[in-house]
C-alpha cells in the first residue's frame, strides 16, 4: 500500500525534512556532520597582494603542487591575458602537476543607481563565467559590491565597513540592485554550469544578516556562499556558525608577518569543527595575506590548515 504525501505529512513522515525550495532548508533541519577528507587549496594571491608586478600564476600552480595543496584558485586580477593561449597553458600546467583550479575569484560591484553601470557589472561576471568554464573552474567568487562613499578601502574598514548610501538612496536599494542583478546572471552561471559564490567581502555583506538577506532572496542552486574566514569584526566564530550551513567555499586567512592590512588572531581548530559540523565538504582555499615572504608563509599556513582539518 503507498501513502500520499498528504498521508505522510499527517503522520509526521516528512515534517522533519522540512524543505522549502530546491537549494535551501529550514532553519531546523539538522546538518548531517561532515567526516570526509577536506581539500585544501592556495589563492594565487597568496603570492600577490595587488603589488606593481604580478606574480605568475603558472608557478604559483606549480608551488600548490611542490608544497603538497589539492588545487589553485586563481585570483582574475592577477591573470596576465584572457587569451586562449594563456588560459590553455594555465590548464595544461595544472593538469601536468596534479593540481586542480577549482575556483575564479574576481571583482564586481552591482551596488550602482546608473542601470548602464549596473549593467557594465552583469556583463563582465557573465564573462568572467564563461572564462571560469573555459579553465575547468566549477566556481567563481562573487561581490555585493559597495558605495564607495568611503574611497580609501582601508579607510572603509577602519569606519568597520560600513558607509553612507549616496543622497537619494538606502541600503534597500543597493540590495534590490544586487539581487536583481545577480538574477540576471543565473541563467548564464546555470548554462554554463559555473556557480557563483557570494562572499562576505565588505559592503552590502559586511553583516552576515546582509550577506543571508541577498543568497536567501535570489534563492538559486546557482548561488553558494564564499565564507572568509578574515572578513568580520566582533566576534568571527558566532558568524561563522550563522554562515557554515551554506558555505560550499571557504578562504582561509592568515597573517604570518602582520597583516597587509589588518592582524585577526583565528582559531582554525574551532573554525574546521564548526565547518565540520555543519556538514561542510568544499575547499578551503588558504588566503596567505601576511607580510612575511610567501615562500616561507604559505608553506607554513598549509600545515596550519592540515592540522586543524584532519579527521
Amino acid at each position: 500500500m503507498s501513502l500520499s504525501r498528504r498521508d505522510l505529512l499527517k503522520t509526521g513522515a516528512l515534517a522533519g525534512a522540512a524543505i522549502i525550495t530546491d537549494n535551501t532548508f529550514a532553519e531546523t533541519t539538522q546538518p548531517t556532520k561532515s567526516t570526509q577528507p577536506i581539500r585544501i587549496g592556495v589563492s594565487t594571491y597568496s603570492y600577490w597582494h595587488f603589488d606593481r608586478v604580478k606574480y605568475p600564476i603558472e608557478k604559483v600552480i606549480e608551488n600548490a603542487a611542490r608544497i603538497g595543496f589539492d588545487g589553485v584558485e586563481i585570483l582574475h586580477r592577477q591573470m596576465e591575458s584572457e587569451e586562449k593561449k594563456y588560459l590553455n597553458n594555465l590548464k595544461r600546467t595544472a593538469f601536468a602537476n596534479g593540481i586542480a583550479l577549482f575556483f575564479l575569484s574576481i571583482h564586481q560591484n552591482f551596488v550602482w543607481p546608473d542601470k548602464a553601470k549596473r549593467q557594465e557589472h552583469i556583463d563582465h561576471t557573465k564573462k568572467c563565467i564563461d572564462l571560469a568554464h573555459y579553465l575547468g573552474c566549477p566556481a567563481i567568487r562573487l561581490n555585493s559590491g559597495r558605495w564607495n562613499t568611503i574611497p580609501s578601502f582601508q579607510k572603509m574598514l577602519d569606519s568597520g565597513g560600513q558607509e553612507t548610501p549616496l543622497p537619494g538612496y538606502t541600503d534597500d536599494d543597493a540590495f534590490k540592485w544586487c539581487i536583481e542583478s545577480i538574477n540576471e546572471c543565473i541563467p548564464h552561471a546555470e548554462g554554463a554550469g559555473v556557480i557563483m559564490a557570494l562572499e562576505n567581502h565588505w559592503g552590502l555583506t559586511t553583516k552576515v544578516d546582509g550577506l543571508l538577506r541577498i543568497y536567501k532572496e535570489v534563492n538559486s542552486p546557482w548561488l553558494a556562499i564564499n565564507l572568509d574566514t578574515g572578513n568580520f569584526f566582533g566576534d568571527p566564530y558566532s558568524q561563522l556558525e550563522k554562515l557554515a550551513p551554506h558555505a560550499t567555499v571557504v578562504q582561509a586567512k592568515t597573517y604570518y608577518g602582520g597583516g597587509v592590512y589588518y592582524t585577526r588572531e583565528l582559531d582554525y581548530k574551532r573554525i574546521a569543527k564548526i565547518l565540520r559540523d555543519a556538514g561542510f565538504k568544499g575547499y578551503v582555499s588558504l588566503e596567505m595575506e601576511g607580510k612575511e615572504a610567501a615562500d616561507v608563509a604559505v608553506p607554513k599556513s598549509l600545515k596550519l590548515l592540515r592540522d586543524a582539518f584532519a579527521v
